[in-house]
């Protein structure tokens, strides 16, 4: 990934825009966030990957994911869904229904987001998740079905499958969930690991490195604020090396 720094095309909130384009610089990737209808799905055709976050999206930012996202699967390139709060208004799940259609390579969410996608009852509170990884397995498994890509489940433990296959990765820090954004930004580093690359392989090694990088940061962090500056430093010194030798990918079985 950082010999070719693939451009990603993120369509994501307000909120993460800067936080997510540092982590992305900082792994080795392009970022460029570009939500305009007028120019969508021109700058979409230049992109490695696209990554869309429905957490601020308004009608015409539906509109223009809809319009990039149809690009990249007509190309045959990787797009990443976040599903930020689906659970709470009919327009999320609305805009949620049509792109699910639209085949995303990755659906990346909270087990509470990824239980309401499959049609399930769960127990959102706003954007988190009040359900735990475990109870949203079989839904990620359901979900691969209907849009034939992969399912990744964030949680103290992340849950990624693709229907057939599936892993446990067990990398992380308790201070990222201290962090606004941290699961935003994330998507823009499985969209960079994706480009070229077999989506769920991509995938489960774009969750152990976060998370290997969230470790390396705790480790010197003393707060939220000193662990924001050590996460953005430990994903730039991240090494092939270091992930090899610290990730905790149980699976695929």
């Amino acid at each position: 990934m950082r010999e070719t720094g693939p451009l990603v095309h993120n369509i994501t909130n307000f909120v993460a825009m800067n936080v997510m384009a540092n982590v992305q610089l900082a792994i080795g990737a392009s970022p460029a966030m570009v939500h305009a209808r007028e120019e969508v799905a021109e700058f979409a055709g230049l992109a490695g990957a696209l990554t869309v976050n429905i957490g601020t999206a308004d009608p015409d930012w539906g509109a223009a994911m809809e319009t990039a996202a149809t690009v990249m699967r007509d190309a045959g390139r990787p797009w990443v869904l976040d599903p930020v709060g689906v659970a709470a208004t009919r327009f999320r799940q609305d805009l949620c229904d049509r792109l699910l259609d639209l085949g995303p390579s990755v659906v990346r969410g909270n087990a509470s987001e990824i239980r309401t996608l499959a049609g399930l009852a769960g127990s959102a509170r706003g954007v988190d998740a009040g359900d735990s990884v475990e109870a949203a397995e079989e839904a990620a498994r359901a979900l691969s079905s209907r849009t034939g890509g992969v399912i990744a489940v964030s949680g103290e433990t992340d849950f990624v499958t693709d229907g057939t296959r599936a892993a446990h990765v067990r990398n992380g820090h308790p201070l990222m969930s201290r962090i606004t954004v941290m699961g935003c930004s994330l998507n823009g580093v499985i969209g960079a690991f994706c480009v070229d690359q077999p989506v769920f392989e991509a995938t489960a090694a774009a969750l152990a490195a976060y998370g290997v990088a969230g470790e390396a940061a705790g480790r010197t962090a003393t707060g939220p604020g000193s662990f924001q500056v050590a996460f953005l430093d430990a994903l730039h010194h991240l090494s092939p090396e270091d992930l090899d030798r610290d990730a905790r990918i149980e699976g695929p079985a």
